[in-house]
């Protein structure tokens, strides 16, 4: 199969994850926290590498690293726990137009029921952030909460998500950035004290497996807890401890995973993240080439003047994206159509509601997969 959805799970991952994970789990899978056994002891010591090699790869060596099993769980862990332990009345809460459903839904909930108010940072017609226009947003109605993702999981478009942090800061507003499509890629600061939380997914630019992600915070935020059970730690407490990440890790963790994204991190931090986008940004740069070659197909949201993640949504002229996903699927060519779990995005973009046919490289897309789309690119244009 000719794999392009690398942008909803990375495949193939590094030989080395599939290596360890079967290894580890056979000579070591104890439950970390739970003992003082050696099994148990020595999942407990992996668990910790893994977590200092994410701080490593994300420059934060200042934060505390939660494991969660998805994403999506740990935006919730975080959002919720901002919205439901603040007190202030005014609880203005600003996000790009390019968020995932695992934002947008949990605001929307919250908006719902009187809570908060919802605002879009404001974008210009070639999807470049309008600063001045932001600053004239956050001046009449001050941010409490700001939530962006690094990487749009419909176009890829990379957000300076520094700049918008320092912006809202200025407003001791809590920043919440989403790196499900960049950790491990992007080169961010995460440690950058204008940044609260960072949302990681293992199983994407991490090249880890599916059921292992969480976020970086700082160790002094007083996040509430939404979720409650044991965590080997203060069990007569019946309270969640106070010590992070005990107070946000109940039950038990998934170490097989976890051995994934130790794997993983350490094939990233030896491979070096500049040389991994170098990488990917030529593949993107290939994938660009081959769909512009042909008349029938429409890039959405590509500006050479913007940075993108190696993420190409398109439309194809007189067939819907989800027929068109349908095609290249009987052509063994692995994509994503439809909405990607992003409507808003879509909406920004004017895709709503057929959406687009998503692309997505790796650093493992090669040249065959390129040659069996080129392939299927030309079956469609000879039976149009």
């Amino acid at each position: 199969m000719a794999y392009f959805d690398n942008a909803a799970t990375t495949f193939p991952k590094p030989e080395c994850v599939y290596d360890f994970m079967n290894t580890f789990y056979r000579e070591c899978g104890g439950n970390a926290g739970r003992g003082s056994h050696k099994l148990s002891m020595g999942a407990g010591k992996m668990v910790s590498e893994t977590r200092n090699r994410l701080k490593k790869l994300l420059h934060c060596e200042n934060r505390q690293i939660v494991f969660t099993p998805s994403a999506t769980i740990a935006l919730n862990m975080i959002l919720q726990g901002v919205l439901s332990g603040q007190t202030a009345p005014k609880r203005n809460v600003y996000i790009s137009p390019f968020e995932h459903n695992a934002v947008t839904r949990v605001l929307h909930y919250y908006e719902n029921i009187g809570g908060i108010t919802v605002r879009l940072l404001a974008i210009k017609d070639d999807l470049t952030y309008d600063f001045e226009g932001i600053q004239a947003q956050f001046a009449k109605d001050s941010p409490d909460l700001m939530v962006v993702c690094h990487a749009s999981n419909v176009i890829g478009l990379i957000s300076p998500v520094e700049k918008l942090c320092s912006m809202a800061k200025k407003y001791k507003a809590v920043t919440v950035i989403d790196m499900a499509q960049t950790a491990g890629l992007v080169d961010l600061n995460v440690g950058l004290e204008t940044i609260d939380f960072t949302v990681f997914a293992g199983h994407k630019t991490l090249y880890g497996p599916t059921g292992i992600s969480g976020f970086a915070m700082k160790p002094d935020f007083d996040l509430n807890p939404i979720l409650f059970g044991g965590t080997g730690f203060e069990s007569a407490n019946q309270d969640m401890p106070s010590d992070i990440p005990q107070r946000y890790e109940m039950g038990t963790l998934n170490i097989v995973g976890i051995a994934g994204l130790y794997a993983s991190s350490g094939w990233i931090l030896d491979e070096g993240m500049d040389c991994l986008w170098e990488h990917e940004q030529s593949k993107r740069k290939e994938l660009l080439e081959i769909l512009r070659s042909y008349d029938f197909v429409k890039i959405i949201g590509d500006n050479e003047n913007n940075q993108h993640v190696g993420i190409v949504s398109c439309i194809i002229d007189g067939l819907p994206s989800d027929t068109a996903a349908s095609v290249f699927a009987e052509k063994n060519i692995a994509v994503r159509s439809g909405l990607q779990c992003a409507p808003l995005a879509h909406k920004t973009l004017g895709t709503f509601p057929s959406g687009t046919i998503r692309f997505s490289c790796s650093a493992f897309t090669s040249d065959a997969d390129f040659d069996e789309l080129n392939g299927s690119l030309d079956w469609i244009k000879g039976n149009s």
